[in-house]
């Protein structure tokens, strides 16, 4: 694991004074996963409280800093997201944790269940559509559904579905990837799109 850390100014007049205090620290992970970001906050928390310079204001991070970051976030992603619906004229249902689906058939009646294994078809873009991955080149994806391994917000999408369901989700960051993206495709902070098709479930 490699790290490049390096402090900012803080700039106090800025309406923008919460979001700044993010950018405290740029942190360039190389091969990490998303649990191991939460260790690397908490292990580097003193230098983002530590930093000093000539031309660099010292700010305190305390948790409610955090908790108002965060709020700060989701609410720029979400209206990121309903921009893009309205754009597209799409009209999808958004759930209370951020999830936002659009059912194009239903499929079965019976839903999908947590712990049945199931197969799904699929195409993962970005907002602007650039193609991620698909099942087209890498083959059905699955997975037992509760036990974790894929993105939070398919898991919550794919309980509305039933064998034979097409969905489309739009994930925002903290329902996918979160701060550092998947290492691979995904870049950091990324609102996914999936184009879904459940095909076994068993």
């Amino acid at each position: 694991m490699f790290m490049k850390l390096s402090c900012i100014r803080i700039n106090e007049s800025t309406d923008d004074q919460i979001m700044s205090s993010i950018r405290i620290f740029k942190i360039n992970f190389v091969r990490m996963k998303t649990v191991k970001s939460i260790i690397v906050l908490f292990l580097f928390f003193p230098f983002l409280v530590g930093c000093q310079g000539h031309d660099t204001v010292r700010k305190r991070i305390t948790e409610e800093d955090l908790i108002n970051i965060n709020k700060k976030l989701v609410s720029r992603d979400a209206g990121r997201i309903k921009d893009y619906v309205k754009e597209n004229n799409i009209k999808m249902t958004e759930t209370k944790t951020g999830l936002w689906y659009l059912i194009t058939d239903e499929g079965d009646k019976e839903k999908v269940k947590k712990g049945q294994t199931i197969s799904l078809k699929y195409d993962l873009s970005l907002l602007d559509g650039s193609l991620l991955y698909s099942s087209d080149s890498l083959g059905v994806k699955t997975f037992r559904v509760g036990q974790g391994g894929v993105e939070s917000g398919l898991e919550e999408g794919i309980l509305l579905l039933g064998k034979g369901s097409k969905a489309k989700f739009i994930l925002p960051p903290h329902l996918a990837h979160g701060l550092i993206g998947d290492d691979n495709q995904v870049p950091a902070r990324a609102i996914l799109v999936y184009d879904i098709e459940v095909v076994d479930l068993k």
